[in-house]
């Protein structure tokens, strides 16, 4: 797809980490969160990146969102990226909830907005509209985590044995939930790290088949090449698997009232394969889920004209 022309920085080549700027606020105390923000004075609009990713897989949405009329703030979470690796240790749902809160709330000064998240963002924009009572007008998640709903699941006839599909592709997921600094250690150059975040856009089947170029994985990959980056990433993990502390009970065990939009990437090999179903479950203001063909984990990325366009339709009443 050819690189739309950021209006605001006269950038035309997407794969730079200079096609936006980028800010810099202490959002909590020791907590510094680097974020873009376009579109100053339009409807806020949240946009949260899970793993392995940052704030760079939302470049092709923060132009064209901000040109609807959205003022668009796209964070790194804390250990990722260009934002720091807070010295409390947590990398839990509900710090990176109350991280995300204190930047849009406080240091950005809205009283509301709206989120998009997929996989670990999914799972946080989750907990911050549950968390903060009315701060979350309308969500959109993708191909995202889903709370733990046992007991709601199995009354709607779905398993909650892991399936054979996620079982085959979550070795990593072990690895770096109770294996963590093992495999740090064998990620020792920045190459090696740079080389293992790459399987996830390619032979580990995630995104949608020829998602990205070369140059793509590269401008992806290139913020993990940081050992300390890297390794905070895993901590997202250890928290998931009871390895790691985390800073209060997650908001994860519940159905959300928050009006939201599901879309799909069917390409995806990672994500639980009736992933539809459960969202009929999850959340009961719900429209969709919605099945976007040629799409995968990275479905903002992948087709991300589509993405921009829906996230405006359903959100057009706010504009």
């Amino acid at each position: 797809m050819p690189a739309p022309k950021n209006r605001l920085r006269g950038v035309t080549d997407l794969l730079s980490p200079a096609a936006f700027d980028v800010h810099v606020s202490e959002v909590r105390t020791g907590v510094s969160l680097a974020y873009v923000r376009e579109g100053v004075g339009g409807y806020p609009l949240l946009l949260v990146h899970g793993w392995p990713e940052t704030k760079r897989i939302w470049w092709r949405n923060i132009a064209p969102l901000a040109a609807a009329g959205f003022e668009v703030i796209v964070p790194d979470l804390r250990g990722f990226g260009d934002s720091g690796i807070p010295d409390d240790g947590f990398h839990d749902l509900a710090a990176h909830a109350r991280d995300l809160h204190a930047l849009v709330h406080d240091v950005l000064g809205h009283p509301r907005c709206s989120t998009v998240g997929s996989d670990l963002g999914g799972g946080v924009i989750q907990d911050l509209g549950l968390r903060f009572d009315g701060f979350v007008e309308r969500q959109v998640l993708f191909n995202s985590i889903l709370p733990m709903l046992p007991v709601e699941y199995e009354a709607a006839g779905l398993s909650n044995e892991v399936s054979p599909q996620v079982r085959a592709a979550a070795d990593y997921y072990v690895r770096q939930g109770r294996d963590a600094d093992g495999l740090a250690a064998e990620l020792d150059t920045p190459e090696r790290r740079r080389a293992y975040v790459a399987q996830f856009y390619g032979s580990r089947l995630w995104g949608t088949p020829g998602g990205f170029r070369r140059a793509e994985v590269d401008f992806m990959t290139e913020p993990f090449a940081s050992a300390e980056h890297l390794r905070a990433g895993f901590g997202n993990y250890e928290s998931g698997v009871g390895a790691l502390r985390v800073s209060e009970k997650p908001r994860w065990f519940e159905v959300s009232d928050v009006p939201t939009l599901v879309l799909y990437g069917p390409d995806d090999h990672v994500i639980y394969p009736d992933f539809m179903e459960r969202c009929e479950v999850a959340f009961r203001d719900l429209v969709g889920p919605f099945v976007v063909p040629r799409a995968g984990h990275f479905l903002q990325w992948e087709r991300a004209d589509l993405l921009n366009r829906t996230v405006t339709a359903f959100l057009r009443d706010r504009l």
